[in-house]
Order: C-alpha cells, then structure tokens, then sequence
C-alpha cells in the first residue's frame, strides 16, 4: 500500500496540530499551516520532495512571521490587574446573617451571597444567631474570613 506524499505532509501537519495542543509558546501551529501548504502544492504538483521540502520551510516561517505576533493579540486575551482585590473589597460594607453564633473565643458562620464564611466580631462580643451583621473587612491571609459587626 502506497501512502502518497501529499498525505504524508497532511498527517504531518495534523501532527503538528495536535504539539500545538500540548506545547506553549503559539508557534507549531504555524509549521502546521507549512505542512498543509506543501501537502496542497505536492498533491496538485508533481514537484520533488526537495522543493515540498523548501515549500514547507518557507510557507511555514512567512506564516510565523507574519501571523505570530497578530495572533497572539487575539488569542492571548487581556489581563486585568487587581481583580481579586476589588472582588473582595466589593464584600465589605453588605449585610449578612449570622448562621452560627459568633464569640470572642470562637469564630462563627455568616451567610452571605448564598454561601456561608466564617466570621469574627471586630468588637469581641457575642453575635447570636439570625442577627443581621455587616461585614467590616476581610482577614488578608486567607480570604474566607469576615470580621463583623452586629446592626
């Protein structure tokens, strides 16, 4: 059974494909894109495996040259710094109930958002449960604590 060239450079470039999906950096793709040039020239073509060879090389560099960088701004997506912070700092200020009771010894639960936290008092007294409280600030070492007050 004879494989053609041509379909010998497609599986090449479905190869490369499938690197593109476990490699990072955005760049195999582009020398997919060679393969399936130099596939597409060799099936309609009868030219020498040295020239599907250069077809392939410089196909696939034009590609990477050209294409890379614009790519990269549509594919890599944007960034926004902070946004955890202002996440949690948009908590602070709202109502919430106390679902556990809250002591100076011991921290509580408070249900807020439809989840439930843990919570301190920022006075050390004790908060019953069913109180409506509102949260002063967040504990920065973990995040999952709320220090409040009773209303």
């Amino acid at each position: 059974m004879d494989i053609s060239v041509a379909l010998m450079w497609f599986f090449a470039g479905v190869i490369c494909l499938i690197a593109e999906l476990v490699l990072p950096g955005f760049i195999v793709i582009f020398f997919a894109g060679g393969c399936f040039i130099a596939a597409l020239s060799a099936w309609l073509f009868d030219i020498s495996l040295t020239v599907q060879t250069s077809i392939f090389l410089v196909s696939s560099l034009v590609l990477l040259f050209t294409l890379r960088k614009y790519s990269l701004k549509i594919f890599r997506g944007k960034v926004i710094d902070n946004l955890d912070d202002d996440y949690g700092n948009s908590k602070i200020g709202k109502h919430a109930v106390v679902t556990k009771t809250i002591t100076p010894e011991l921290p509580g639960e408070i249900k807020f958002m439809g989840s439930f936290w843990r919570a301190t008092s920022a006075d050390l007294s004790t908060i019953k449960e069913g109180q409506a409280v509102v949260i002063e600030r967040q504990v920065a070492e973990s995040g999952l604590t709320f220090i409040v007050k009773a209303i």
